[in-house]
């Protein structure tokens, strides 16, 4: 199948619900038959940016090479999933200008709900002072100006910011019509 490239950059506070959209969003695209690539913020710390910490400037770093390798992916005809923090607005705005098709993902949940769904206790080490630099406590969170798509995990189930996201990317001709894709009761599908 012929299949031209996209960056899908999911941005959101830690347990905003950025890696299980990404995960079922790759699942879907994979099973319609597209070339998927998954660049999830835990695994790229592990592999391309080992070594890296949380200052702004290794953030920075870190978020300009996943885009890089997005960027080379794409151009190539692969979609691109990035699921990561990138929680500052400047580096997120350098890739949307240095990249093709690169569609701003804005996974928003307030911080409250971040903090519940919390199963490794990060934002209680943070609070506690044992972890530096986390992001919503001690180091900001730049919320995306105009992102193209915004998911609202707190008020929207799973399925449904998936369903959002894939009837965006067809509505923007980013890919062509898919299958089996259901019919979400809200009609909040607008293209930016």
């Amino acid at each position: 199948m012929k299949q031209n490239g996209v960056i899908l950059w999911l941005t959101g506070l830690s347990g905003a619900g950025k890696t299980t959209i990404a995960q079922q969003l790759e699942n879907h695209l994979r099973e319609q038959g597209y070339l998927v690539e998954l660049l999830d913020g835990d695994a790229i710390r592990q592999n391309l940016s080992q070594g890296l910490s949380f200052t702004k400037e290794d953030r920075d770093i870190n978020v300009r090479r996943v885009g890089y390798v997005a960027n080379l992916l794409s151009r190539n005809g692969v979609i691109v999933i990035a699921s990561l923090i990138s929680p500052y607005r400047a580096v997120r705005d350098q890739l949307r200008h240095s990249t093709k098709n690169f569609v701003e993902i804005y996974v928003n949940a307030p911080i409250e709900v971040c903090e519940a769904r919390d199963v490794k206790g990060l934002y209680a080490k943070a609070r506690n002072g044992q972890i530096k630099y986390f992001t919503g406590i001690d180091d900001p969170y730049e919320e995306p100006l105009n992102p193209q798509i915004t998911c609202y995990t707190d008020k929207e189930t799973i399925d449904e910011s998936v369903v959002k996201i894939l009837h965006w990317l067809e509505k923007a001709n980013q890919l062509p019509k898919l299958a089996a894709i259901p019919i979400p009761s809200r009609n909040e599908f607008q293209v930016m």
